[in-house]
């Protein structure tokens, strides 16, 4: 019997194999990570004096503020993404076909550049004194046509009736769009959007190639500039810096959990089709229910009593 319309349920010899697999892969990653932390410690990677570099002011200073550097340019590429992201779903769901072309070509011209050359592009060509907005605005488009295409499949995803409805309404199309379309295309699409500013956070690091002073380039610059025992603290700045980026990222998907939350105990927005029914039922029912009600009073006010003409 299918447990799945994707797979079939494992029998016995199959489960039996699933767990060997498991057992042997479990293994297998426990000893490649003993046999890496045994290298670093014979190369002295893993000697206190490696981490007690974080102890000095001056270094965590410099971590602190390139943390504050990098949601700076988070904050901006975040903001920018998401509007410039609104503004081409519009534009490629336009009923103009010149603005739906020029938004489609928008969007498949700069999702098909690496992020790297945007970043690199806008700031030898515009903002070379400015690397804080270069990797903002870089950021700004290549995410915003991600979020485009996100945001044009949550609007695609409303039931056509909602749209009928509206117009039916007599709500113009930017009416329709702005109060109907998109809070419920945002509303349905937020885990993917939200998972989309995790990726801008990430891709922040990106802004080491233009020297602005984030967290990736700092490590590099700790690393590079500060000698112990004879060598530079890679491995332990490395680390350091990618359980920040974790804290960050974890902290951003802990935010989009609890905004999704919040959004599924509200009342409103599009009911399901089992749920749509139910009140279409009983609404009917309460209808039916009120006809004979006023029906019945209109008879007794018409009983024996009371002779019509």
């Amino acid at each position: 019997m299918s447990a799945s319309v994707l797979y079939d349920t494992p029998g016995p010899k199959a489960r039996v194999r699933n767990r060997i697999y498991a057992v042997l892969g479990t293994v297998a990653i426990i000893a490649l990570i003993a046999v890496s932390i045994v290298r670093l410690s014979e190369k002295g990677h893993l000697d206190p004096a490696m981490w007690d570099i974080f102890n000095y002011a001056g270094i965590r200073q410099n971590i602190a503020d390139a943390v504050v550097a990098t949601l700076k340019a988070f904050g901006l590429a975040a903001v920018g993404s998401i509007v410039l992201g609104v503004l081409l779903a519009v534009g490629r769901l336009s009923d103009h076909k010149p603005v739906r072309l020029l938004a489609t070509g928008f969007i498949e011209v700069f999702r098909s550049i690496p992020l790297l050359i945007t970043i690199y592009a806008v700031w030898v060509g515009f903002l070379v004194d400015y690397s804080m907005w270069a990797l903002a605005l870089g950021l700004s488009v290549y995410n915003g046509c991600v979020q485009a295409e996100v945001l044009r499949a949550g609007v695609n995803a409303v039931p056509k009736g909602q749209r009928e409805a509206a117009y039916a309404l007599g709500m113009s199309k930017t009416q329709v769009m702005t109060t109907v379309l998109m809070p419920q295309a945002v509303r349905a699409m937020l885990p993917t959007i939200i998972s989309q500013l995790v990726v801008t956070l990430k891709d922040t690091s990106l802004g080491f190639v233009i020297l602005y002073p984030e967290l990736l380039q700092t490590a590099r610059l700790i690393a590079s500039n500060t000698q112990v025992n004879g060598q530079y603290p890679y491995v332990s700045t490395i680390v350091v810096i990618g359980i920040i980026y974790i804290a960050m990222c974890l902290a951003l998907s802990a935010l989009a959990t609890w905004i999704e939350k919040r959004g599924r105990r509200a009342k409103t927005g599009i009911l399901a089709p089992d749920a749509a029914a139910k009140e279409v039922v009983l609404t009917a029912d309460a209808g039916q229910a009120f006809g004979n009600t006023a029906g019945g009073g209109a008879g007794g006010a018409d009983g024996p009593g009371i002779t019509k003409n």
